[in-house]
């Protein structure tokens, strides 16, 4: 009888490793007859793929034949296979334990099952056995050589980031969302309250929703309208506000490639027939798995496409001012390798993407990444989540909640009601983007009441970049998002009107609770004044802080669109110190905000800077919250 026929099952077959001082007893041609013929009855289940029918052949063989030891090694094998990686070592060791230098050719898929329980620094010490032996085929070598890569991976990665007690312990989401099925690809509102995913039912991909009330998600239905086809709808994200869905149709009649990236949008009477997003994303080639940044002004997909660094990189489009979407751009080597990368989420932060990627040092076949942006065109380099996120077999999609810590993925976990199913976790907190709150309300003309259309724009004041940038819809809604940890400049614009101004504070004790901000924008008109929230100063200076140039650029920009406009910038003290102090601070801060438009270029007789002190305060100066107020720059308009 072979008795070693179970090695296709643990990947390939080696030499075995000569191991000094010990010799080999374990004679297969020597094992009970009858033991050996269910042993060959597991071997033809096994082969059909009844791995569990095998599992119980074994059993009833090593009752015959308690030192068995190929049924040990075989059975770890099928245990392997089947991810059962815990009972995989078990039976490897047993089989080692019974004879090391016959079980010595199996010391590669042993480390491979010590690695599928975590266990990466014995994993290494294994490979490192089966490396030794100066008889392995240059095939046996790369093997060896690539698991003692990714080991020594793993065991670094494990020193430079301690677990500190984090748990792994996703939890299925029930009934309501999980089903027989197969259900993938979730995405969420920003108020992590609506889940929209992807069930595939008969091999038809159709789009669910389910909605949280009272902390319990609702028996998922499938969205209304008419997004849902005959045809298959893939993966999918849902806008932050709730208003639109980007996702991955095959095989539409009117396709550029394979798979295409479609849009559709929400109205009165659900979800509209889904549009082709265009000729400057789509392609002949595959594109998928799209993620739309939180102000939807950027597309986030992978693509088979030409240009880019691998078999499928992660690209993006930029939201153009005529609402078409630009020619897409790889996102460069801090992301894309020679490897394949796919299932990118933007988180909420508009910061931090998370991908997956089997290109990047990792664990082996695809794991998952997050890399940080610097600015539309510069990432950081990619992170690896780690293990146990991470582990040694396939990582799809993950997203994550505005809160930074509430993660969701599709799995086929022991709990699974049927193939694929949609779990929560906890994300380990090396491993979180920002905590993200929002602010939403309505933008509306301060005389008529009327909503306007109106650009929202928000700045990290620090460094000056654009956070995001949205446009409120033609009734003056709007809704951004607010990444802890940073302070902002916030403001509204449109033509016509002063600019509303804002800041946010977030850099401790952030807020749990949405903000809700109605903002009246007024009319370009003689005495329209506004104050300025954002121009700084030291206390007791007039130097202007680098803070400042957000607000003070949003100004330049006001004068240069309109050319006839003059303003006066005017300059207000608390009621502490002199008077005369008082009188003189507020007039110098004045002149440093009218020298800053002066050294751009604006003509000094559209300018005026007066300091009134603390004779005009708008807040009670007997309490600093009050003080603060009336510390204070207003912008008014002289004439236009």
């Amino acid at each position: 009888m072979q008795a070693v026929f179970f090695r296709f099952v643990l990947f390939f077959s080696c030499s075995l490793l000569f191991i000094e001082g010990k010799s080999q007893w374990y004679d297969p041609e020597k094992i009970n007859k009858k033991a050996g013929d269910i042993y060959a009855q597991a071997y033809e289940a096994a082969q059909d793929g009844k791995y569990l029918e095998a599992i119980e052949k074994i059993k009833a063989a090593l009752l015959l034949e308690p030192k068995f030891v190929d049924a040990y090694l075989s059975r770890a094998g099928i245990y392997a296979n089947l991810k059962n990686y815990n009972a995989s070592v078990n039976d490897f060791e047993k089989g080692i334990q019974l004879d090391s230098v016959y079980a010595s050719a199996y010391l590669l898929p042993y480390s491979i099952s010590l690695a599928g329980i975590g266990k990466f620094e014995a994993a290494l010490v294994a490979v490192n056995q089966f490396l030794f032996n100066p008889t392995l085929n240059e095939q046996s070598i790369r093997a060896g050589n690539y698991r003692k890569k990714t080991y020594s991976f793993a065991v670094d990665y494990a020193k430079q980031h301690p677990l500190n007690n984090y748990v792994f312990d996703p939890v299925n989401m029930g009934d309501s969302i999980n089903t027989a099925a197969l259900e993938y690809f979730p995405s969420l509102s920003i108020d992590g309250n609506k889940m929209v995913f992807t069930r595939r039912v008969n091999n038809d991909e159709d789009f669910y929703e389910s909605n949280r009330l009272n902390g319990q998600w609702t028996k998922a239905t499938p969205l209304e309208g008419k997004v849902n086809t005959n045809l298959n709808e893939g993966a999918q994200t849902i806008s932050l506000d709730g208003q639109w869905i980007l996702f991955t149709g095959c095989n539409y009649p009117e396709g550029q490639g394979s798979c295409d990236l479609y849009i559709s949008y929400k109205t009165k009477n659900g979800w509209s027939e889904a549009e082709n997003i265009g000729p400057l994303v789509n392609t002949d080639f595959w594109e998928s798995s799209p993620s739309l940044s939180p102000d939807k002004r950027d597309l986030y997909f992978a693509s088979s496409q030409a240009g880019g660094l691998g078999g499928k990189d992660i690209w993006v489009s930029h939201r153009m001012p005529s609402g078409k979407w630009s020619r897409a751009e790889n996102l460069g080597e801090a992301v894309n390798t020679a490897g394949d990368e796919s299932c990118p989420f933007m988180h909420a932060d508009n910061q931090t993407l998370y991908f997956n990627s089997n290109g990047h040092a990792g664990y082996g076949m695809t794991d998952l990444y997050f890399a940080k942006k610097v600015s539309d065109s510069s990432w950081l380099e990619a992170e690896n989540l780690g293990y146990p996120i991470n582990s040694i077999d396939d990582e799809g999609s993950l997203i994550v909640a505005a809160d930074a810590r509430t993660a969701y993925y599709a799995s086929d976990r022991s709990d699974t009601k049927g193939g694929l199913d949609l779990y929560q976790f906890t994300l380990k907190e090396d491993i979180r983007p920002l905590k993200t709150l929002w602010v939403k309300g309505r933008v509306t003309d301060l005389k008529t009441g009327q909503g306007l259309p109106s650009s929202v724009e928000l700045t990290d004041i620090n460094t000056r970049n654009v956070i995001s940038k949205v446009q409120t819809d033609e009734e003056g809604q709007y809704l951004t998002t607010l990444p802890v940890g940073a302070t902002y400049a916030f403001s509204v614009n449109r033509k016509g009107y002063l600019f509303y101004s804002d800041n946010f504070s977030l850099l401790k004790d952030a807020p749990d609770s949405v903000f809700q901000k109605d903002i009246p924008l007024q009319p370009i008109e003689v005495g329209a004044s506004m104050i300025l929230k954002n121009v700084f100063f030291d206390s007791k200076q007039f130097g202007l802080k680098p803070a400042s140039i957000v607000e003070l650029n949003k100004i330049l920009a006001l004068l240069q669109d309109n050319p006839s406009l003059k303003i006066s910038i005017s300059g207000h003290t608390d009621n502490q110190g002199t008077d005369k102090d008082n009188l003189l601070l507020s007039n110098n801060r004045a002149k440093a905000v009218v020298g800053y438009f002066l050294q751009k270029g604006i003509a000094p007789n559209r300018l005026l800077a007066k300091g009134y002190g603390a004779t005009q305060p708008i807040a009670n100066n007997k309490e600093e919250a009050g003080r603060a107020q009336n510390r204070r720059t207003e912008l008014a308009v002289i004439s236009y």
